[in-house]
């Protein structure tokens, strides 16, 4: 049996920052996850038209941002401009977009471990995957420890792997289809990150034996997490940062 990785990552996870109580993904919601004692985030990386690593979930502009139309056909220098911050509140009002750049000296700064979701616009998956590990290691060189990748996207997190094998990575899963230990094994991966409802003690004890660690997104009852963590979970991924893990003991954070 494959011994498990070291793990120098903490079980509570902020997810896109603290993107229910701040502008997901800006350096905003992870000024908002540290405050409630979260000391990890998970946050998504795309890629701008001209090659810009920054942090935006979806593939159009319009949820969270003043902007309209798809991500991926936008410069930076467009982006810069937009608000990405407004919709959460007139207190956030004209927060921008963060790029990579941007969070990894905010991180490094503040003590802050990250999950950067790899998050590739329509047909960009090599592209972004590449790109983004090449920043990322780029970024974090002489840092510990190191980002760990995610996506969904097998392709992307094949040329993440290509071009930063150095980089920790882990695939994600809506859920456990067949071929789904094979699909990380190929790839080098040390974790899987799957919906919490596709979940059981037989899923994660099978991940163990093959030597992956095992995260579970997006835990946001006490009694889901509590039942996880019984059955040997290595990370949880919540939005709940005010009620949930070290934010449930910070006075006032409900």
């Amino acid at each position: 049996m494959p011994a498990l990785c070291p793990w120098p990552y903490p079980l509570w996870i902020a997810h896109r920052g603290a993107g229910k109580l701040a502008p997901e993904n800006t350096l905003a919601a992870f000024d908002c996850g540290l405050a409630h004692g979260y000391r990890m985030a998970e946050c998504d990386v795309t890629l701008s038209r001209d090659g810009v690593a920054y942090l935006l979930h979806d593939e159009r502009l319009e949820r969270t941002t003043n902007g309209r139309g798809i991500a991926l056909e936008q410069t930076w220098a467009l982006l810069a401009q937009l608000d990405a911050g407004t919709w959460q509140g007139e207190r956030f009002a004209r927060e921008p977009l963060a790029t990579l750049a941007a969070l990894a000296a905010f991180a490094q700064a503040r003590g802050l471990v990250l999950n950067l979701e790899i998050k590739p616009g329509s047909g960009d998956d090599v592209r972004c995957g590449r790109f983004a590990a090449a920043e990322t290691l780029r970024l974090w060189a002489g840092q510990a420890p190191l980002p760990l990748l995610s996506s969904f996207s097998h392709t992307a997190l094949a040329a993440a792997r290509d071009a930063a094998p150095q980089l920790p990575r882990a695939h994600l899963f809506e859920r456990l289809a067949r071929g789904w230990l094979a699909d990380a094994l190929a790839l080098g991966c040390v974790a899987i990150v799957v919906n919490h409802r596709a979940l059981d003690s037989a899923a994660i004890a099978q991940a163990h034996a093959a030597g992956l660690r095992v995260l579970a997104y997006t835990v946001n009852d006490a009694a889901v997490a509590e039942r996880l963590i019984s059955t040997g979970i290595d990370g949880l991924i919540t939005d709940a940062v005010n009620r949930l893990g070290p934010g449930a003991a910070k006075p006032g954070s409900g």
